[in-house]
C-alpha cells in the first residue's frame, strides 16, 4: 500500500496558472511561488465585490477519536466530486502546523487519493506565512520588553503582562520560563513563555481581517498587558501596529494550491481550534466563494468546537451564509464512543454502535440549531460491515437527515460522488437560513452559558473567583461584547476528555477567560487546554528524512 507522501509524488499536478484560469485569475493577479504554488491578489476581491457568491459548504465531525475521522481527507474528496459533477468547485483549507507535523498528529493535507499538493511543501515552510506570524508576534514581545528596558514609560506592570512568545515546534521546555537574566544589558528579569505559533492571536487576527489596514488596525487593538494602576496596555501604545502589517504585508494574501484532481484549493491561516476559532482565512473563503459555484471549507475538531466558532464567530463576521453542513463520521469512532477499545473496532458491534451514535445525533441537532441543513458522510473502512453501514443510514434518515457512504480516501474524487448529490440536492433546494446562537451584545456569563446548554448539553456552567473578577475587569473595560470562543477538550462535549458519547448531568468549569480584543473574541477557557503541545515519545520527526535524490519519506 502506497503512502500518502509516495501518492502526491505521482501526482501530475498543472502549473498553478493554469489552475488560476479556470477560476478567472490571470498570471498578473498572482505572486508565483514556483510552478505549483501562488499567493493571490487582494485587488481581485475588490474587483468581484458584486459578483454573487456561490454555495458554501462547511464540512466538521463527530467529536475526534484516536480511530481517526478523516474530515480533510472528505473536504477535498468532495470538492474534487462536485467538480466532476459539473460544479466548478474550490476546496478553503488551514495550512499545516510544523508542531504537529514532526510531533504526532501529521500534517493536514488531507489523505490517500484525496490530498492537496503539493504535499510536502504544504506541511512544510509552504509560502512562509506561519514564519512571518511568528516573527510579527514576537516583534511586539522584544518591543514589550524593550520598553521595560528604556525606562517603562507605560508603567507596565511585570506581574501582569499577558502576551507570551511563540514557535511552530512542540517544545515543553518553553511553556514556562525566565528571561531576562545575566545583568541589567540584557532586559529587566520576568516570567515568561512559549505557546505554539497557531495559538497567536496574530494567527486568529490574519484569519479575520477582509484586508491589510483591518488587520494592522486589529493588531493596535491586541491587549498585552495592564499598568500598575490596572489600566490596560495595547499593542498601539507599544507602537507595534505598523511594524507587524509589514511584516504580514505578503502573509495576508490568500495561497492557491490544487488537489490531485487539479481542482483549485486556497489554503491560508491555521489557527488552533481549541483556543481560537480552528478556521481557514475570511479571505481565502471570500475568494472561493467570489471564484466558484461551491465552496467547500472546514472547521476544527468536532461540530461542538469547530463548526460553533465558524457559525458565531466566522460567519457573524463575514456576513457568510452557509448552504450545507457535512458532518464526518466513522464507524469505527462511533462504536469508540460507545465504549469499544481500539484494538477491537475492526469486529462488528452494532449494539456499541447505536450507543456511540449518540454523539453523531447530538452534533446533527446542534448543527440544525443554527439553520442550516445537515448531510451526514460516513467514510467508510475496510472493516466495516454492511450491518452497521446500514445501521447509520437508518438511524440518521430516521432524524430527517441524510448520511452517504463516502470512499475518498481510496478513490479520491470517485469516491465522493454520491455524497456530493446530496450536497448538492440539499444546497439547491435553499432551504438554510442561518442564524448565530446568541446576541454579542447579551452578557458574558450568558453566552457562555448559551454555548453550554444548547451545544455541549451541560446543566450549568461554575466560575471561580479568580474569573468572575476578571469578567468584571473585562466589562468595566468595555471590550465584553464580543462573541466567546470556547477553549474546551475536542474529544467530549463535556470539558472531560472521559465522557464520550452525548454525556448528560455535569456542568462546565470556566477556569480562566482572555480577552483576544484584536481578533474580537472572548476566550474562556476549560479544563487543561495546552497552547505549547510537547513531542510524543517517538515523533514523527525521528521518521521524516530526505534522500540525496530529493526524495522526502515519513511525511504523513
Amino acid at each position: 500500500m502506497k503512502t500518502d507522501v509516495q501518492i502526491a509524488q505521482e501526482a501530475k499536478m498543472e502549473p498553478i496558472s493554469e489552475v488560476a484560469k479556470t477560476l478567472g485569475l490571470s498570471v498578473d493577479q498572482l505572486e508565483l511561488y514556483g510552478n505549483y504554488k501562488a499567493k493571490v491578489d487582494l485587488n481581485v476581491l475588490k474587483e468581484k465585490a458584486d459578483q454573487p457568491d456561490g454555495k458554501l459548504v462547511l464540512v466538521t465531525a463527530i467529536n475526534p477519536t484516536p480511530a481517526g475521522e478523516g474530515k480533510t481527507t472528505t473536504n477535498i474528496g468532495l470538492s474534487m466530486a462536485l467538480n466532476k459533477l459539473g460544479k466548478k468547485t474550490v476546496t478553503a483549507l488551514r495550512e499545516p502546523s510544523l508542531g504537529p507535523s514532526f510531533g504526532v498528529k501529521g500534517g493536514a493535507a488531507g489523505g490517500g487519493y484525496s490530498q492537496v499538493v503539493p504535499m510536502e511543501d504544504i506541511n512544510l515552510h509552504f509560502t512562509g506565512d506561519f514564519h512571518a506570524i511568528t516573527t510579527a508576534h514576537n516583534l511586539i514581545s522584544a518591543l514589550l520588553d524593550n520598553h521595560l528596558q528604556q525606562g517603562n514609560e507605560l508603567k507596565i506592570d511585570t506581574r501582569r503582562i499577558i502576551w507570551k512568545r511563540v514557535l511552530d515546534m512542540n517544545d515543553r521546555a518553553l511553556r514556562s520560563i525566565v528571561l531576562g537574566l545575566g545583568g541589567k544589558p540584557n532586559g529587566v528579569p520576568r516570567e515568561d513563555g512559549f505557546d505554539i505559533t497557531v495559538a497567536s492571536e496574530i494567527m486568529a487576527i490574519l484569519c479575520l481581517s477582509k484586508d491589510l489596514m483591518d488587520l494592522k488596525e486589529r493588531v493596535g487593538r491586541i491587549l498585552v498587558a495592564y499598568a500598575t494602576d490596572g489600566t490596560p496596555v495595547f499593542a498601539k501604545d507599544l507602537k507595534a501596529d505598523g511594524a507587524v502589517a509589514l511584516v504580514m504585508k505578503d502573509a495576508i494574501r490568500p495561497n492557491l494550491v490544487q488537489t490531485l484532481e487539479n481542482t483549485p484549493a486556497f489554503i491560508h491561516g491555521g489557527p488552533f481550534a481549541n483556543i481560537a476559532h480552528g478556521c481557514n482565512s475570511m479571505l481565502a473563503t471570500q475568494f472561493a466563494l467570489k471564484t466558484a459555484d461551491y465552496t467547500v471549507t472546514e472547521a476544527g475538531f468536532g461540530a461542538d468546537l469547530g463548526a460553533e466558532k465558524f457559525f458565531d464567530i466566522k460567519a457573524r463576521f463575514g456576513d457568510l451564509k452557509p448552504d450545507v453542513t457535512v458532518i464526518v463520521a466513522t464507524v469505527r469512532a462511533l462504536k469508540h464512543h460507545g465504549g469499544v477499545a481500539k484494538a477491537d473496532l475492526g469486529t462488528e458491534n452494532v449494539a456499541a454502535l447505536e450507543k456511540g451514535f449518540a454523539n453523531l445525533q447530538r452534533h446533527i441537532e446542534n448543527v440544525n440549531k443554527f439553520g442550516v441543513p445537515a448531510v451526514v458522510a460516513v467514510n467508510q473502512f475496510p472493516t466495516d460491515t454492511k450491518a452497521e453501514l446500514d445501521f447509520i443510514i437508518e438511524k440518521t434518515k430516521e432524524l430527517g437527515t441524510v448520511a452517504v457512504l463516502a470512499e475518498n480516501w481510496a478513490k479520491g474524487g470517485e469516491g465522493g460522488i454520491e455524497l456530493a448529490k446530496a450536497v448538492i440536492e440539499v444546497a439547491e433546494k435553499g432551504e438554510a437560513n442561518f442564524k448565530p446562537l446568541y446576541d454579542v451584545n447579551i452578557s458574558i456569563k450568558e453566552k457562555i452559558d448559551t454555548i453550554a446548554r444548547e451545544i455541549y448539553r451541560a446543566d450549568g456552567v461554575d466560575y471561580s473567583k479568580a474569573v468572575e473578577k476578571k469578567i468584571r475587569d473585562i466589562e468595566a473595560l468595555g471590550l465584553d461584547k464580543m462573541p466567546i470562543c470556547m477553549a474546551k477538550t475536542q474529544y467530549s462535549f463535556s470539558d472531560d476528555p472521559s465522557l464520550l458519547a452525548a454525556p448528560t448531568g455535569f456542568r462546565i468549569t470556566i477556569r480562566d477567560i482572555k480577552v483576544s480584543a484584536g481578533a474580537g473574541f472572548i476566550v474562556a477557557i476549560t479544563g487543561d487546554i495546552m497552547t505549547m503541545p510537547g513531542l510524543p515519545k517517538v515523533p514523527a520527526a525521528n521518521n521524516i528524512d530526505i534522500k540525496e535524490d530529493g526524495e522526502i519519506v515519513g511525511l504523513f
